[in-house]
């Protein structure tokens, strides 16, 4: 009986509304888990708050709110969502990584330095905590960088087709990993409805990625480096279906 009512208090409670703030770090949100990740709050000044809106297992819903200063070179969190169950695959047995990604800033000041990112973590086990020992490459696709920002390393080729977009691709190391960084040629994408593993394929054919790499999280959200701005995701989903 008490199992029963923890798993209908748990359904209920992704109908309505939920919030986190400060050091609070991360809420179940159906098959995703939303996290405010501040991990480099201590390089500035400011705040953050995410409201789950809806979760369920096939998608979610949420928003963040932030108002970050100081070091504008320097980013001061990642809210976003992961998947709890697209992961554990290795590239070579992706058959497709569908994905759909609905956004829009509700608000943003003049000024404001921020992406809007997925963060795809891969490492040689099959599982591993993002930002580890456990990580090989750390795969960013960028839909909108604003404020002049650019990601880790230098740009290594540009106006590549991949996933029916354009991008600039970016390349460095970030301490153990590699950090590959697709950046929109083209603005702001922000009905994003394509299948990962285009991107996959690129880098393991043009960049040297070994297929065997397993993909260990895969993430979708915001850093803020500097501003204050409303980002709302009305929708977002993400699966991995196996060759």
């Amino acid at each position: 009986m008490f199992v029963q009512i923890v798993a209908i208090s748990a359904l209920l409670s992704l109908s309505s509304a939920q919030t986190i703030s400060g050091s609070t770090d991360c809420l179940p949100a159906g098959g995703y888990t939303l996290c405010q990740n501040l991990w480099g709050a201590k390089s500035g000044v400011g705040s953050q708050s995410s409201t789950l809106i809806s979760g369920s297992s096939a998608s979610v819903s949420w928003s963040t709110n932030y108002t970050w200063a100081n070091n504008p070179n320097s980013v001061k969190s990642y809210a976003n969502v992961v998947s709890n169950t697209a992961k554990g695959v290795q590239l070579k047995n992706v058959l497709s990584a569908p994905t759909s990604w609905a956004w829009n800033y509700q608000s943003q000041s003049s000024g404001i330095r921020a992406d809007v990112a997925y963060d795809i973590w891969t490492g040689v086990p099959s599982s591993g905590n993002p930002a580890s020992s456990a990580s090989s490459y750390e795969i960013m696709i960028w839909l909108s960088g604003l404020g002049g920002i650019q990601p880790v390393g230098s740009q290594v080729t540009s106006g590549i087709s991949v996933a029916g977009h354009t991008w600039n691709l970016w390349r460095g190391p970030n301490q153990n990993w590699q950090v590959l960084s697709f950046v929109s040629a083209g603005g702001e994408i922000k009905n994003f409805n394509v299948d990962l593993n285009d991107f996959f394929k690129y880098i393991i054919t043009n960049q040297g990625v070994s297929s065997s790499q397993y993909i260990q999280s895969i993430q979708a959200g915001t850093e803020p480096f500097v501003g204050v701005a409303n980002l709302m995701t009305s929708n977002y989903s993400v699966t991995i279906q196996k060759a």
